[in-house]
């Protein structure tokens, strides 16, 4: 509990970015969703990209999972796959190396599951009821992410701002704080993929016995 509540207290010391990154997150999944609904032909593209990716290559074995019903596996694969290629590799890694990068792939995102899951599709519409839920877990986890780079930037780069000495030293507390910060990206997730697993497969599971 003491890890969570600390984790809580640099989100509300952080409230105001925090809430920035959640407006200007989800309002670019719906811009997304705006856009490709004028223009369903790279939606439809988008969908075959990421279905092709779950059927070969190193994604391959998570299809596998949902495909073949095993919950416990989707679960955790789920919930690996996200944390460390969604939140740690594309939104950490490269904000330790350039400050604040890691937003701009956070945007990135939010865009592109606007385009990619955006209601307009007919055959979506009746799918992203119950997927919705997935979606405000994930992105709030990816937010949190965005959140704990944006910490780590501004600790770097603003070394007083927590009370630092130099910049090298801001860096060293930014990962510090960041970390923290993760404590909740895992949890989110965490519950992201239980929930996940337990809804693709129940949808997978009616479309077979049709």
């Amino acid at each position: 509990m003491k890890v969570l509540r600390s984790a809580l207290e640099i989100v509300k010391e952080c409230r105001r970015a925090y809430i920035v990154l959640n407006v200007v997150y989800d309002g670019l999944v719906v811009v997304g969703m705006i856009y490709v609904a004028f223009n369903p032909s790279l939606q439809k593209t988008l969908l075959e990209a990421a279905g092709g990716a779950f059927t070969s290559g190193p994604f391959a074995v998570v299809g596998s999972a949902y495909s073949g019903g095993q919950v416990l596996s989707a679960v955790a694969l789920t919930f690996v796959v996200n944390l460390i290629v969604g939140s740690i590799a594309v939104i950490t890694l490269p904000s330790l190396v350039v400050p604040f990068s890691g937003l701009l792939v956070g945007a990135y995102r939010a865009v592109l599951w606007g385009l990619m899951l955006s209601p307009a599709a007919p055959e979506l519409r009746l799918i992203m009821i119950p997927h919705s839920l997935t979606l405000i877990l994930e992105g709030q986890a990816y937010i949190l992410a965005m959140l704990a780079a944006y910490v780590h930037g501004r600790a770097f780069l603003w070394p007083q701002s927590v009370d630092a000495t130099s910049r090298r030293q801001g860096y060293v507390i930014g990962v510090k704080r960041s970390l923290r910060v993760y404590v909740l990206v895992v949890l989110v997730l965490a519950v992201a993929a239980v929930y996940e697993a337990l809804e693709v497969i129940l949808f997978i599971r009616l479309a077979g016995a049709r």
